[in-house]
């Protein structure tokens, strides 16, 4: 997937036309052009009116080839029990990743409960922590008009973008608003990155678990610690990552690896999408979420597995090559991939079991990149060092006790403490016998005579306070 420079992005004539490089802009498009279902969607039969439409239980339109099959359904009683042990360890996230990290890798690994995979995502990836230290970054950057030539290039590819998800079906709609923000604000957050295609699906993902600025400081994180320079515009890490991914296929599927060498087939030909779009656009949406729990946990060595499992069962025994005798077939076989082996239970249970670890990708990244020194020179892209999950993260960055505080649902104002009723009665007692007045002088040093203890904090409001703390709670426990 090649990098989107200003103004030279793929897409169809006027595919942008209407489209002033504002948020508002896309909001306002109007016309057949720009109607609820893009060209896109009507092209591959995704049409009729809203009222016709039912989706699944991931909001895929049902009837469109993104849709999901019969699933496997976690049995309700499990999913409560699995809700409640992740709520008690995001409202104790630093002591679990502290002490209990190895429980939260086999709780991933059994698939984050989906009221709470969002909130999970930013504690894994670190972006809670991120966006606690940069209050009001996201709106600042919103707020900019942003460069024209990125602008360009975003609005060409908003409804590529899952165009089968209620998110994104509707031109102009919510969903491509809120993705031509995120995307917008990493190009004015790493001017010199810009904007990459492969990008947008991350961001869309993001986008159907957590609110816009959330999905944000996500994408930084993958961007900047997950994937560092996959994204740059020589794609120089995922070249390398390529050439990584073919050695480690030698050792864990030698018949895979003989026969892509034989037909010279290149690893960035059929890895590209795949990894810098984290499988999003190629597993069944089931397997997608299961591969990305993983991933936030554990880092970019599940994105390897996943790789070296498909091309393992795709190409690894001679009755699976005896339909692949050229390049051409090979290619078309990578392309369309058994739904066997892309299935949810199969494929995270041979992830799981894959004996490649991050010692072994640092091994072999140090040999491929000594080999990339010698054939092209210096990397131009000077990324930061990839960190291998959320352990990792929090150990590079310890969060602050504050950026992790679970926010409570209700606030009381600061007032005085509750007085208990024996001594309530004592005083009422003591000022019947000497015959002052509960506010009489003594009562004059907090404020004016007989004001109520809500009232001496005018600064406060307990509703205006109540209101936003609910408000931030929905946004992290039930945001779907």
């Amino acid at each position: 997937m090649a990098k989107s420079r200003g103004g030279g992005g793929p897409g169809s004539p006027g595919s942008a036309r209407g489209l002033a490089g504002t948020r508002e802009s896309l909001a306002e498009a109007g016309g057949d052009e720009l109607s609820s279902l893009g060209s896109d969607s009507e092209v591959n039969g995704g049409g009729g009116g809203p009222e016709e439409r039912r989706v699944d239980k991931f909001g895929f339109i049902v009837g469109s080839r993104s849709a999901e099959g019969p699933l496997e359904e976690v049995p309700l009683e499990v999913l409560r029990q699995r809700e409640s042990k992740w709520l008690d360890m995001l409202n104790n996230w630093d002591k679990w990743m502290a002490k209990k990290h190895k429980k939260i890798r086999l709780r991933c690994q059994k698939g984050i409960p989906p009221s709470l995979r969002g909130r999970a995502w930013q504690y894994l990836s670190g972006s809670k922590v991120k966006l606690e230290q940069n209050v009001g970054k996201f709106d600042e950057l919103d707020l900019l008009p942003g460069e024209p030539k990125w602008l360009d290039v975003i609005e060409r590819d908003l409804h590529r973008q899952f165009p089968f998800h209620e998110m994104f079906v509707s031109r102009g709609g919510h969903g491509q608003q809120d993705l031509f923000r995120v995307l917008k604000a990493y190009t004015l957050y790493r001017p010199e990155e810009g904007y990459c295609q492969a990008q947008a699906p991350i961001a869309a993902v993001l986008l159907m678990h957590m609110p816009a600025e959330q999905a944000f400081w996500c994408l930084v994180q993958i961007c900047e610690k997950y994937l560092p320079g996959y994204y740059s515009e020589k794609l120089e890490a995922i070249q390398l990552d390529g050439q990584i991914l073919f050695s480690l296929l030698h050792k864990v599927s030698p018949v895979a690896y003989k026969h892509l060498s034989k037909q010279k087939i290149d690893p960035i030909l059929y890895m590209t999408e795949w990894f810098m779009c984290a499988f999003s656009r190629t597993l069944p949406w089931s397997s997608v979420l299961r591969v990305w729990d993983m991933f936030f946990c554990e880092g970019v060595k599940i994105i390897f597995r996943v790789g070296l499992v498909l091309l393992k069962h795709t190409l690894g025994s001679s009755d699976k090559l005896k339909s692949c005798q050229g390049q051409y077939e090979t290619m078309e076989r990578l392309r369309a991939l058994s739904p066997k082996i892309m299935q949810e239970t199969f494929l995270v249970q041979e992830v799981i079991e894959l004996p490649v670890t991050e010692r072994q990708i640092e091994r072999e990244h140090l040999i491929q990149l000594k080999k990339w020194r010698e054939t092209h020179g210096e990397l131009q892209c000077k990324s930061p060092p990839r960190l291998h999950g959320a352990k990792a993260i929090s150990e590079a960055e310890p969060p602050t006790r504050k950026a992790l505080e679970p926010v409570p649902s209700i606030i009381v104002p600061p007032g005085p403490a509750p007085v208990p009723k024996a001594r309530k009665s004592k005083e009422k007692n003591r000022e019947k016998s000497s015959g002052s007045p509960a506010n009489g002088p003594g009562a004059e040093g907090n404020g004016a005579p007989g004001a109520a203890p809500e009232l001496l904090h005018p600064q406060v409001s307990p509703h205006h306070q109540s209101k936003e703390s609910l408000c931030s709670r929905e946004s992290e426990d039930t945001y779907l």
